[in-house]
């Protein structure tokens, strides 16, 4: 069995985040940016822009996730941190804020095809719980997909799967669409 470690996305850890989202950006040139950037920023930026504007990111010493190990080799990547990282979310009225209080978010989990359906979401929530918790986080939130039909394709569950969110201990605290909660886990 493959052992399971994470790290920060910092200047260090650089390659290993380009290692794992390969020459495309994970998804379609995003790079993780989608939440960052204003709409019409990120969609003209889709490849190297995004990748550039990522990078900028991490060199100002802002560390905007983690990165999930599989015996040393990048498998795996979640965005997290303070809701106010991602103003993306203000223009959504599906994830407007439920409250005025406080939260860390995980906007995206990215799993490596290659580790697909083997627990690494579960694991990589774990993670992303001790990072926040350990950056004074109090209250971790998710925007995961409740799929309509078993086999949901990759592309639209970059949120995660919200029965992952459920087994790892987050609650439902909003409901705005029928497929796409907001979750979340008091630290």
């Amino acid at each position: 069995m493959a052992t399971f470690s994470w790290l920060p996305l910092t200047q260090d850890s650089w390659t290993a985040f380009t290692t794992l989202f390969g020459p495309k950006g994970a998804c379609g040139g995003c790079w993780c940016m989608l939440w960052r950037l204003p709409r019409q920023q990120y969609d003209a930026g889709k490849g190297d822009s995004n990748r550039n504007a990522m990078q900028e990111l991490v060199e100002s010493g802002t560390q905007p996730g983690i990165i999930g190990l599989l015996d040393g080799a990048p498998a795996a990547w979640c965005s997290v941190g303070p809701r106010p990282d991602f103003p993306g979310l203000e223009r959504s009225r599906i994830l407007k804020p439920v409250d005025d209080r406080p939260v860390w978010s995980i906007t995206c989990l990215f799993i490596d095809k290659k580790y697909r359906r083997q627990g690494m979401s579960g694991q990589m929530i774990a993670a992303a719980a001790d990072f926040a918790r350990s950056h004074g986080a109090r209250i971790l939130e998710a925007y995961p997909v409740e799929p309509k039909q078993e086999n949901m394709p990759a592309v639209f569950a970059w949120t995660g799967i919200a029965a992952a969110f459920l087994q790892a201990g987050f609650q439902e605290v909003a409901r705005r669409s029928e497929t796409r909660p907001v979750l979340r886990l008091e630290l």
